[in-house]
């Protein structure tokens, strides 16, 4: 009798798994590490300061054109590629993974009650919701997120490597038992969370 009710059990598990096959896209980094930026406020104020800077910059152009003295040329473009770089600064870092990952091949993920395993065609990890307990959803997946203060552990979910459409919906079911979902501010919400 015990052992049917760890084969039950077994494919209790199975059935509540989720499996993902995909390869990274540039597109799914560049998500991930915006979603990740949004997490610390730190984060949030590198996403703003290009637009700080622009409007620094054109304040400095409108001065400039109206005959005030203003600023040397020199740091007005050193502000502009500043903020260039800053506005880049997520698709830069998703360029340089997605270089690391595409040697790997195709990513098969399988999410289930005890965590994430990813396996590529040459390594195999896996993740305990207590590595990366909170999480976010982005248009284009999931991210797990580690719970220091930078979030510097992630794990991408990209919804390109899910079956069937309603796939995403058992996906954030599972995750919501496990995790906690991060806000738009980055503070976590106290719903769906589940001793891991």
């Amino acid at each position: 009798m015990v052992m049917v009710m760890d084969m039950s059990m077994g494919r209790e598990a199975a059935q509540d798994a989720v499996e993902l096959v995909y390869r990274p896209a540039v597109e799914d980094f560049t998500s991930a590490l915006r979603a990740r930026l949004r997490l610390s406020r730190r984060g949030r104020f590198q996403l703003w300061l290009p637009y700080v800077m622009g409007f620094l910059l054109v304040g400095e152009v409108i001065v400039i054109t109206t005959g005030a003295d203003g600023v040397a040329p020199a740091p007005m473009a050193g502000i502009a590629l500043g903020a260039v770089v800053l506005a880049l600064s997520p698709w830069l870092q998703a360029r340089q993974f997605h270089r690391l990952t595409e040697r790997q091949g195709v990513f098969r993920t399988t999410v289930t009650q005890a965590g994430v395993t990813v396996a590529t065609d040459t390594t195999t990890a896996s993740v305990t919701w207590a590595a990366q307990p909170r999480y976010v959803e982005t248009p284009r997946g999931f991210v797990l997120f580690s719970a220091d203060k930078y979030a510097t552990g992630f794990t991408m979910l990209p919804k390109h490597g899910l079956g069937d459409p309603g796939d995403a919906d058992r996906l954030r079911a599972l995750l919501d038992r496990h995790l906690e979902r991060a806000g738009k501010t980055g503070s976590a919400a106290p719903q769906g969370r589940v001793a891991a």
